[in-house]
């Protein structure tokens, strides 16, 4: 408001709610007069914490609305897209500070983008995992619709790397399991994100990375116009169209999962980012993207390969899921630690112990009984398959949780043992192992399920018991068998009990 005094800013504040009625008094009384000059009120309002630079900017502004949203108070605006705004704010009772994503007002009267956004809300809400930033809320009041946020006290992944160049393969590595768990979290729930790129994560004062905005790009890829439509939801239509793969593929995930990867270890976005639609379609920025490889020679071999593998254009060739992405970041982050051979994951630990060839076999002919294996890593099957199989069990082996189930109800006596691995299932796989628990005939049926070390949230899930123990990886081949000899024996005798 052109010409504003001091007086006029400080009753609008207070008629706005901004400032108490003490709070006005101890003003005036500071400067013993209400003939101040404005800049001098600004700076006593900001010092003292009273007002913040974005609301005396509105209120300068003449503006009546935008400061509070619900029960919280707006503090200023953190960042701002085609859609919506995401501000600071707290809470006026608690004083809780949270982030607020409020819809921008030209959209709260298009009832099916309102209704999008607060539907994709509740999805986001449901999202309850260390790696992804929580919505507490979903909210429409007075015309204003918005999420509640948890606010990371932190930095964008974007001005984390812009401060330090580039991020050391190490903790790169690190931040990349983070960002790998939380999506890998969401992919279990059938959620994919459609938006990543490194202002969607957030680096927390602590060094944890979050994942944040679930969900609300497929919102802008359904609902926008050529106009509207953001550069990384045409990031993700040209890269479905170039590599041949179905609109809304969640592989695509993967493949800006290597691009972030790529962007730490180098300092700079892998693909040309043109403001051009049509060029910013186009197959070529996705054919000329170089090798990580060939732009720093120095970058681990082992981070080289997983950062390759995730940006194949051909998703077939791509990681397929977040647990395959997590598994190799899990020994990359090993090896650049320094760590012994010995505390590397499931598969490496069995293969090593696989008989050499040449080696005399254990002998097949002993038989043990039968091990139906439930897993859906084609490689892990063939581990499965050899190392039981060469300590004289019959191996059954199907990669679908529900086949697995649907076999066992047809033929309770099909096998001794269930191991049910989670590492690529995820959530699934608990909801296999404990409907095992609950039916007539597979009660009492040994079963074993495997967890990823970062699969900890899973754990509370599982219904235990001593013939149904959870165990985390790493495991070796020969603690696993043994453990399936022990459950076995145990069944077997209680059988026997329970027949006298």
């Amino acid at each position: 408001m052109p010409g504003m005094t001091a007086s006029e800013l400080a009753d609008a504040a207070f008629d706005l709610g901004l400032l108490n009625e003490r709070e006005l008094q101890e003003i005036w009384a500071h400067f013993g007069s209400h003939a101040v000059p404005l800049d001098a009120l600004v700076q006593h309002l900001i010092r003292r914490g009273l007002l913040t630079n974005y609301q005396i900017d509105l209120l300068l502004k003449g503006r009546r609305t935008g400061f509070f949203y619900g029960n919280y108070k707006v503090l200023y605006m953190v960042g701002a897209g085609t859609f919506a705004r995401v501000f600071r704010a707290v809470h006026q009772e608690t004083g809780q500070v949270v982030a607020l994503k409020v819809l921008r007002t030209r959209f709260s009267d298009n009832e099916k983008m309102v209704s999008r956004f607060l539907r994709e809300g509740e999805i986001g809400k449901t999202l309850q995992h260390p790696n992804i930033v929580p919505i507490y809320e979903v909210a429409s009041i007075g015309g204003n619709h918005f999420l509640v946020m948890e606010f990371v006290e932190g930095n964008t992944l974007r001005d984390f790397v812009k401060i330090r160049k580039k991020v050391d393969p190490l903790q790169a590595t690190k931040l990349m399991i983070d960002i790998t768990q939380g999506l890998r979290y969401a992919f279990e729930r059938g959620i994919a994100h459609r938006d990543l790129k490194m202002t969607n994560v957030l680096v927390s004062a602590k060094g944890q990375a979050k994942l944040v905005d679930f969900g609300l790009a497929a919102m802008e890829e359904d609902e926008s116009t050529d106009r509207t439509l953001n550069m990384r939801a045409l990031d993700y239509i040209a890269l479905e169209m170039a590599g041949g793969a179905q609109k809304g593929d969640p592989r695509s995930d993967l493949y800006f999962l290597g691009c972030i990867y790529y962007n730490m270890l180098i300092g700079r976005w892998p693909l040309a980012e043109p403001r051009d639609r049509s060029q910013r379609l186009g197959k070529r920025r996705f054919i000329e993207v170089l090798p990580i490889q060939d732009v720093d020679k120095n970058i681990p071999r082992c981070v080289a390969i997983i950062v390759n593998k995730a940006m194949q254009l051909n998703p077939d060739r791509r990681y397929q899921t977040p647990s395959e992405m997590l598994f190799d970041l899990g020994l990359a982050h090993r090896e650049l630690s320094g760590e012994v051979v010995e505390e590397r994951q499931l598969a490496a630990r069995i293969e090593e112990q696989l008989p050499q060839e040449g080696a005399p076999e254990v002998a097949a002919t002993v038989k043990q009984g039968t091990v139906l294996v439930v897993e859906a890593n084609i490689k892990m099957q063939d581990i499965f398959r050899e190392g039981l199989k060469r300590a004289g069990y019959r191996v059954l082996i199907i990669s679908d949780p529900e086949r697995a189930l649907e076999r066992l109800a047809q033929e309770p006596q099909v096998a001794q043992c269930v191991v049910i691995n989670a590492q690529d299932i995820g959530h699934p796989a608990v909801e296999a192992f404990n409907r095992l628990a609950e039916g007539e005939e597979t009660a009492k049926l040994p079963a074993i399920l495997l967890l990823d070390q970062s699969q900890g949230y899973l754990l509370d899930e599982a219904k235990t018991a001593p013939h149904r123990p959870v165990h985390t990886l790493p495991i070796t081949l020969g603690k696993l068998r043994g453990l399936i000899a022990e459950l076995t024996r145990q069944s077997e005798t209680g059988n026997v009990e329970a027949r006298k």
